[in-house]
């Protein structure tokens, strides 16, 4: 097995080693006398935001931490510990080749790799993520869109048809998914308090519960016009419309380096992107990467990026991993399947559909998918077997007792799997379209 692959975007840590994939936003928790990092930290966020630190990737460094947040002296001493937190849960991987984020200077760089050689692992290859990604296409310019917590870049990368090199780094302040999720926030509280009366903003039980429910409703706001929140008791309905304003700051922040790029400067997001609101409309000729997009060029650039036998160079040009298509012009050529056009949710019609789903939609509706089943139907329900998630007769599902339901049932007994009847045991992707009579149920995969 060859070294695990590291991407530190601080919105969704990601780790690959082998078959396995951890993912965990940089959050920490002090929980007693020991930190929570990731899904469990972000959970408890708005209800110990006293005990939550969201900022030690985005200002790594030795300075002691303030507030102070329990054993940890610094920055470092907590990316150390969420560092050793993903070796233990992707295996104990003995190498990693790190993706990082062009925001980390070249200090915090050295300090990164300070912090590895006290970790049980090793570093064999640096990287600049954007460059990694862009290495994917070919095209003569491209913009690489980064949103991280607390602030976004644009990383323009330059090509001269064989390499892809960085030229220029700008820095989007106040552009963060933690300040574009606190806008969505504002916009979805003042349509329950419109409808309602109830502003779930007021008890952190309920807060927490609409920053979780954010996900899942922005999904679903990616394939319908509306989508309903249902927090405390309470439910309000919220539109596209309504919430197109949340990202009108990323986008005019990001005016200046787009007009540089010129009309044929290929313009990439990473998944989180395709999310906020407004994106497709605002942003046209945006392209999401998909979801392992990453993993794929880390993997392809393969020995080039492994250094064991000297100090780690941090790389920032790479060669490119396609060719120009035929009869295209280069800045108009991508690899297929590695980004699609904005909006994107990673729904029906997705060309990733190996990843696996977490929720299922119906309407405008996105709700979790659980282990021990869920009734997605009168008649059926999708639950976990063999590590996939399939179809079952659902245990309530009851004979027909006349002709009427005789043809109803004979219309549902086979649900259709894209478009073809679906295998009993046949797994369930993301992206995956189930017809059952006149009921669509789509599986999608909420991104972090």
């Amino acid at each position: 097995m060859g070294p695990g692959l590291l991407d530190l975007s601080d919105n969704n840590l990601r780790l690959w080693h082998g078959e396995t994939l951890v993912q965990s936003p940089g959050y920490a928790l002090l929980d007693g006398g020991s930190y929570q990092f990731g899904r469990a930290a972000r959970a408890a966020a708005r209800l110990r935001p006293r005990d939550t630190n969201t900022r030690y990737w985005w200002q790594l460094g030795t300075e002691p931490l303030q507030p102070a947040l329990g054993p940890a002296r610094h920055a470092a001493d907590l990316a150390h510990a969420h560092l050793e937190a993903l070796f233990r849960e992707a295996g104990e991987p003995a190498e990693l080749i790190l993706a990082v984020p062009g925001s980390l200077q070249r200090e915090q760089l050295s300090l990164l790799l300070g912090i590895v050689q006290q970790c049980p692992f090793s570093a064999v290859g640096l990287l600049h993520r954007s460059v990694a990604l862009g290495s994917l296409f070919n095209a003569p310019q491209i913009i690489h869109l980064e949103i991280q917590l607390h602030q976004a870049m644009l990383n323009e990368l330059a090509g001269n048809g064989e390499t892809l090199s960085l030229t220029r780094s700008a820095v989007l302040p106040g552009c963060g998914v933690l300040q574009l999720q606190e806008r969505v926030v504002e916009l979805v509280a003042s349509a329950f308090v419109r409808q309602t009366r109830f502003d779930p903003r007021r008890k952190a039980a309920t807060e927490q519960q609409l920053y979780n429910a954010l996900p899942g409703a922005l999904q679903a706001l990616a394939l319908a016009t509306e989508t309903v929140f249902d927090i405390g008791g309470y439910r309000a309905r919220v539109t596209q419309q309504d919430l197109l304003g949340a990202g009108e700051r990323l986008f005019d922040a990001m005016q200046p380096t787009l007009a540089r790029g010129g009309a044929n400067c290929m313009l990439l997001a990473d998944p989180i992107a395709a999310l906020l609101p407004g994106l497709g409309d605002r942003l046209p000729a945006l392209q999401i990467l998909d979801e392992d997009a990453m993993r794929r060029a880390l993997l392809a650039h393969g020995e080039r990026l492994i250094e064991r036998s000297a100090a780690l160079s941090f790389v920032t040009s790479l060669p490119f991993l396609a060719a120009p298509c035929a009869g295209q012009a280069p800045e108009t050529a991508a690899p297929a399947s590695a980004a699609q056009p904005a909006p994107v949710a990673r729904a029906a019609g997705n060309s990733h559909a190996s990843a696996a789903p977490t929720h299922w939609l119906s309407g405008a509706r996105a709700q979790p998918l659980l282990e021990a089943g869920c009734a997605v139907h009168p008649l059926w329900e999708i639950h976990r077997k063999d590590h996939a998630w399939q179809l079952r007769p659902a245990a309530n599902a009851q004979p027909p007792h006349s002709p009427a339901d005789s043809a109803e049932s004979s219309a549902t007994a086979t649900p259709l799997l894209n478009g073809r009847d679906y295998a009993r045991g046949q797994p369930l992707h993301s992206g995956d379209e189930i017809r059952i009579g006149t009921d669509i149920i789509r599986l999608i995969e909420v991104a972090d």
